[in-house]
């Protein structure tokens, strides 16, 4: 999957009405929503609990799991499954066991129900048995033969992953089966499910490693390589010689490399660190075992473009890792930058799959970001424009690269042609606060500007039927902390106050059983004026 995790001053009236417009204009309308997905599947596109229902009644009278995606039209990994795995005729026959649900983030009613699934992150895949049980949620990063017998397992298994979770954690034993699914859960978009917060993720993938039977040994070093690699712990233990041992055997072995691959490319920096603490020469040593891993997936064909260009990323970070994070622009070999222009210019020419560019340009604009080339990033970006069907996604990239460089006019610019440009009720209160936050941060004197812009995004969230929900609530609740971070020394109460009691409005508007109206309060607390 391919990486993300991302102006002349108008005067406030004129901005005003130009949002307006924005909001009133053809844009949504023309919206390229994000329908079923490319293949031979009958996927249903669910927008409220009724469709829900009948997906689970079907699934239930057929004797079927029920596979839900969350995705969203400009999300670059929701575009590498389209790409690489939902258009396959493997995917498609298998999906005849399914019944396959499609949920769009910015469908009528999609951000109600991503709260009742507790799906955020675009893209998340779930396995449910037909009484609406979570069988398992699928990771994304794996490539599609990897995402085909995950399913196939989770069908083969039906017991909830709860349930396996915890007779796991409770010493008792498991099938192969459901050790491979412990293995490829996707932690990144449980969201809360398995109530395993993120500081408990590392301890907890340890403690499977450790009780993972040798004879599962597939599953046990993809957990010990995950535990290793969590990157989210300050106080990890250091990784004994066994552990050791394991991940140079991975990386030794070119057949478990490309098994591991996903791993590898997403946690290298993470891997080398927790393995190798401090520079030197047994950090060197490790660094370059990882890049002649890298060398391989980065060359092997079997591989996504996407998955090819995380490795050529994870060759970069490697290379960065002993120089301080934020340097704009790095030392590294030369030969290896020469690999980066000519990976960039070859992916660019060579894509011509819109799901595959909106994918990895992104990706590769990134990539010549982190080997200091930034200029040849906004390049691609800015011609890729016109070849995108999300090019408010390229608009953004194109005002975080301005914004890194310190040209702040033109940071502002592209978030607001971003802003303009985006389609789809959740996307665009995202993108309306993005902007917000830019100007926020880049603009602060601008009381007028800030104003006009908040305003226009609440008056949005007005008129959506789910604007507190999910996704956009939490949309909402950024731009009204970051409002509150501006107005920290009460220069700006005055604005703050209006805005609040315009939020205020649009709360009382809510029911008090209406789980959106705790979400709505929380953006601001009652105004302090009227």
């Amino acid at each position: 999957m391919s990486r993300l995790p991302h102006s002349r001053t108008l005067k406030a009236s004129a901005l005003a009405l130009a949002l307006a417009a924005t909001l009133a204009g053809p844009g949504i309308a023309a919206r390229a929503a994000d329908g079923p997905p490319p293949g031979n599947v009958a996927w249903q596109d669910a927008t409220s609990d009724a469709d829900i229902d009948k997906a689970f009644a079907a699934a239930k009278a057929q004797n079927k799991p029920v596979l839900l995606y969350w995705g969203a039209v400009w999300c670059p990994p929701c575009n590498q499954l389209k790409a690489t795995l939902f258009n396959r005729q493997d995917f498609a026959e298998q999906a005849r066991s399914l019944v396959a649900v499609h949920l769009d983030g910015d469908a009528p009613g999609a951000q109600k129900l991503g709260t009742k699934f507790k799906v955020s992150g675009y893209p998340t895949l779930i396995l449910f048995s037909p009484d609406r049980k979570e069988l398992t949620r699928l990771p994304g990063e794996v490539d599609a033969a990897q995402v085909l017998q995950l399913l196939q397992l989770g069908m083969a298994s039906g017991r909830p992953i709860a349930t396996v979770l915890a007779d796991a954690r409770a010493g008792k034993p498991l099938t192969g089966g459901e050790w491979r699914l412990l293995a490829f859960y996707s932690w990144d978009t449980d969201e809360g499910a398995q109530a395993v917060p993120a500081a408990e993720r590392g301890p907890l993938l340890r403690k499977l490693a450790a009780a993972c039977p040798a004879t599962e040994s597939a599953a046990c070093t993809r957990l010990a390589l995950k535990s290793i690699g969590d990157g989210d712990e300050k106080n990890a233990p250091s990784p004994d010689a066994a552990t050791r041992a394991r991940v140079a055997q991975v990386l030794a072995d070119p057949a478990l490399s490309r098994t591991y691959m996903d791993v590898l490319t997403n946690s290298a920096s993470d891997l080398v660190t927790a393995l190798a603490p401090t520079p030197g020469p047994e950090r060197a040593k490790l660094v370059a075992s990882f890049d002649t891993s890298l060398v391989r997936l980065q060359a092997d064909k079997t591989l996504s473009r996407g998955d090819r260009l995380d490795a050529l990323f994870a060759r970069v970070d490697l290379a960065r890792l002993d120089q301080p994070k934020d340097t704009m622009h790095p030392k590294l070999p030369p030969t290896l930058v020469r690999e980066v222009r000519d990976t960039a210019a070859a992916t660019d020419r060579e894509t011509t799959n819109a799901f595959e560019r909106q994918a990895v340009i992104p990706t590769t604009a990134q990539l010549l970001e982190e080997a200091g080339l930034w200029t040849e990033s906004a390049t691609l970006l800015k011609s890729s424009l016109a070849k995108s069907h999300s090019p408010y996604y390229l608009m953004s990239e194109l005002g975080a690269n301005a914004r890194k460089q310190g040209h702040n006019a033109e940071a502002l610019r592209w978030y607001q042609q971003a802003f303009e440009k985006s389609e789809g009720p959740a996307t665009r209160l995202q993108w309306g606060t993005a902007y917000l936050s830019a100007l926020v941060d880049l603009a602060p004197d601008d009381s007028k500007r800030i104003e006009a812009t908040a305003q226009a995004v609440f008056n949005e969230a007005g008129g959506q039927s789910n604007a507190f929900d999910q996704r956009s609530g939490r949309s909402l609740q950024r731009l009204g902390a970051k409002l509150a971070k501006w107005n920290a020394d009460g220069k700006h109460q005055a604005v703050v106050d209006h805005l609040s009691a315009q939020v205020h409005g649009l709360c009382t508007k809510l029911p008090d059983g209406d789980p959106q109206r705790a979400s709505c309060d929380a953006v601001f607390r009652a105004p302090t004026k009227a």
